[in-house]
């Protein structure tokens, strides 16, 4: 038997195509994906992704929901706290990996490390130190699709969020923006793509500014 694993699942086009390697791989069974919730808003953290549009995705990836409610704002003390009682119901359930789609970030990937040992649970990175642009081309010549949910104006011009991932917002970021935004310059939401049984129908809703980054509220349609 093949072990079992969470994928991390932040809604995203790393998570998603983590998600597609590891499967492509065949290493591990992936029973299910870990997302980090806000309970006030019922969105995705971080990416302010729709409950329904995260649920949408899950579905058309044959992936059931592993979710970790936290507050907002989220002291750290809570969110380790959450976080843990996730990680040992997993370990009870017979999970013995976490895949998450991490590219260089090298104090990111030895947190998760830290915060695993002991568990019974191993950090897997199979995207780790990939060339970001050619990651990036990687995913859209694969049918990978998906909007920017989120961006940092300081970093990027507001008016890209809601845009599609695909080359002509690569050619639009400015030269100091990562091509897959590994340092946070912008967050996105998968749609569609080879990890997926279909590609979903979303739209974009209002974009609002709030705690210092650009959100697109995209809904399905």
């Amino acid at each position: 038997m093949k072990p079992k694993a969470l994928i991390s699942w932040s809604s995203g086009k790393d998570a998603a195509w983590a998600l597609h390697r590891a499967r492509q791989a065949g290493e591990y069974e992936i029973v299910g994906a870990l997302t980090t919730i806000t309970e006030n808003f019922d969105r995705v953290s971080m990416h302010g992704v729709r409950r329904e549009i995260l649920e949408a995705q899950l579905a058309a990836a044959g992936l059931p929901l592993f979710p970790v409610r936290i507050p907002s704002p989220c002291p750290n003390e809570i969110y380790e706290a959450r976080m843990g009682e996730a990680i040992a119901a997993a370990r009870a359930n017979g999970v013995t990996k976490i895949v998450f789609g991490d590219l260089y970030l090298e104090d990111i990937r030895a947190y998760r490390e830290e915060k695993l040992r002991g568990s019974g649970i191993e950090a897997v990175f199979p995207l780790w130190q990939q060339p970001t642009g050619q990651l990036a081309r990687e995913m859209i010549a694969s049918g990978l699709q998906a909007r920017v949910a989120c961006l940092d104006p300081k970093k990027m011009p507001r008016d890209l969020a809601g845009k599609e991932f695909d080359e002509e917002l690569l050619a639009a970021l400015p030269p100091n923006v990562d091509p897959c935004a590994e340092n946070g310059e912008f967050h996105t939401c998968v749609t569609g793509g080879p990890m997926f049984s279909k590609n979903l129908e979303v739209k974009t809703g209002e974009v609002v500014e709030r705690d210092g980054f650009v959100f697109a509220d995209l809904m399905l349609v």
